[in-house]
């Protein structure tokens, strides 16, 4: 991507936790336009990869340790226009809950045929393959 195609701001980094038929959500305490609830996400820091943000931001945000499946691809977000990398995640240990509760509101573990009911607006094409992949297996 180049600088033309997004802001300068740093990449976010989402991370797309999946166990047991179920995804992990997150509801902003400050919503962004129509996005109310997310995967957890945030800000790939300087000297991080996205995929090290992905889990670095799981942890934070949900108290859940997650590992790497895959790399999922990235985009420009359509509503916020930041440019997103998304990663797939499962569990290693930890209970979700909101760990932090300066930004988020809550949290659920959604279930996968469920999440176009908390996240009406569409999800990026290669996400929403891994989503139904999930849901076929589990």
């Amino acid at each position: 991507m180049t600088a033309t195609d997004t802001d300068e701001r740093p990449g976010i980094a989402a991370a797309v936790v999946v166990r047991e038929g179920c995804v992990l959500l997150v509801r902003r305490r400050v919503g962004e336009g129509e996005l109310v609830w997310q995967f957890p996400a945030g800000e790939v820091e300087g000297g991080e990869s996205e995929t090290e943000a992905a889990v670095r931001e799981a942890w934070e945000e949900t108290g859940v340790v997650v590992r790497v499946v895959r790399g999922l691809g990235e985009r420009v977000h359509p509503k916020t226009g930041r440019r997103m990398s998304y990663t797939a995640c499962e569990v290693v240990s930890g209970e979700a809950y909101v760990a932090d509760a300066e930004e988020l509101a809550e949290v659920v573990w959604c279930g996968v045929g469920d999440v176009d009911s908390y996240v009406p607006y569409g999800l990026y094409g290669p996400v929403r393959e891994y989503l139904d992949r999930a849901a076929a297996t589990s």
